[in-house]
């Protein structure tokens, strides 16, 4: 996985950050560099937010996602979104959601985001 895509990543998650807390349009408010696969990825996990949260939902058993912190439940949008388009090995996905985690929200954040990505790549699987 290169750095480019990593950072693509980032900025994604970034603009789903800012988009969930202001409420205002996607990308509106995001001021770095955006490439297509940073757009297109935000604009899909936007797009299907709610039923990313309700995968979330039923991960979590009663903790919905609307009770997460903002980076958390962005995380784990982007991540899932991620897993189930299943262009990526779901171990990158999980990783990847796990270090955003950690870097921009806590360890305990990276624990427990690590735990819900794993329990739904399992049921990706079955």
């Amino acid at each position: 996985m290169s750095q480019s895509r990593r950072a693509s990543r980032r900025a994604a998650l970034f603009m789903l950050f800012q988009w969930d807390v202001t409420g205002k349009d996607l990308g509106s408010t995001y001021e770095g560099e955006v490439d297509d696969f940073a757009w297109e990825t935000a604009k899909a996990v936007a797009e299907n937010a709610e039923h990313l949260d309700h995968r979330i939902d039923e991960a979590t058993e009663g903790w919905p996602a609307g009770r997460l912190g903002a980076v958390e439940r962005n995380v784990l949008r982007l991540a899932i979104y991620e897993l189930e388009q299943g262009e990526i090995p779901p171990e990158v996905a999980i990783d990847e959601g796990v270090r955003f985690a950690k870097r921009y929200a806590s360890n305990e954040a990276g624990k427990l985001v690590n735990g819900i990505l794993g329990r739904i790549a399992r049921e990706e699987v079955a």
